[in-house]
């Protein structure tokens, strides 16, 4: 498989997200002093804007951390690893954050890194169950889930787009979509969501198993790749 992945982009998110992580514990460690030595009421603002400011920080960082120190890219290549030379994957390089090209089809891969039972529920992906400390982490060291739903409409619509205007005069097959759970603590219930959900140890056999009769020929995966390669 090939990998192409724009690595200087990534380095400055990473960057960006390890300065908002050590600036939110610097302003929440000023909060916590204040909060503990003044009895002056006019620091009371001072330290609640201290605290609401490093937690704020905090998510900022734990957000680009997710997405770019945690190196996502390189867990997804993991989880893909013996796909022959036929795909390419395209990492922060188009439109689209994570994209899979090949036999296969013409993919969309959003990964998360929570933890725990991942359920699918009156519309909505939930996290479930897990210990004490998944709990914890879930409200205070762990990104929420969020809407899977829009992220990944938002990310194959302008995937859509972004192919519309490179390739105006070509006949361009379905986008389609998976939400990749990462951590091997994570567990799958969610059979019936609209989206496939996997976790990434299954990825591969999924792909290979879905999308028999529906290959893209060797031609047209190739004009797809040679446009988001470029």
């Amino acid at each position: 498989m090939k990998i192409v992945a724009n690595e200087k982009q990534i380095k400055q998110k990473s960057l960006i997200g390890q300065i908002a992580s050590f600036a939110s514990l610097a302003i929440l460690g000023v909060g916590f002093y204040l909060s503990l030595t003044s009895r002056d009421p006019e620091m009371l603002g001072f330290m609640w804007a201290a605290l609401l400011l490093g937690f704020l920080l905090s998510q900022f960082g734990l957000y680009y951390g997710n997405r770019w120190s945690r190196r996502p890219d390189k867990a997804l290549d993991q989880a893909l690893k013996g796909l022959d030379d036929r795909y390419a994957i395209y990492h922060y390089t188009s439109a689209a954050t994570h994209v899979l090209v090949g036999p296969a089809g013409l993919w969309v891969l959003q990964p998360y890194h929570q933890m725990g039972k991942i359920v699918y529920e009156k519309n909505r992906w939930k996290q479930k169950g897990g210990s004490f400390l998944q709990k914890y982490l879930r409200l205070f060291g762990q990104e929420n889930i969020g809407r899977p739903d829009l992220e990944i409409e938002s990310e194959l619509d302008s995937m859509r787009k972004y192919l519309q205007k490179k390739m105006p005069d070509a006949e361009l097959p379905p986008v389609q979509a998976a939400l990749v759970f990462m951590h091997e603590k994570a567990e799958i219930a969610a059979e019936e969501a609209p989206i496939p959900t996997l976790l990434a140890k299954d990825l591969k056999d999924y792909l290979r198993k879905t999308t028999k009769g529906k290959a893209l020929t060797p031609e047209k995966a190739k004009l797809i790749q040679d446009v988001l390669g470029s």
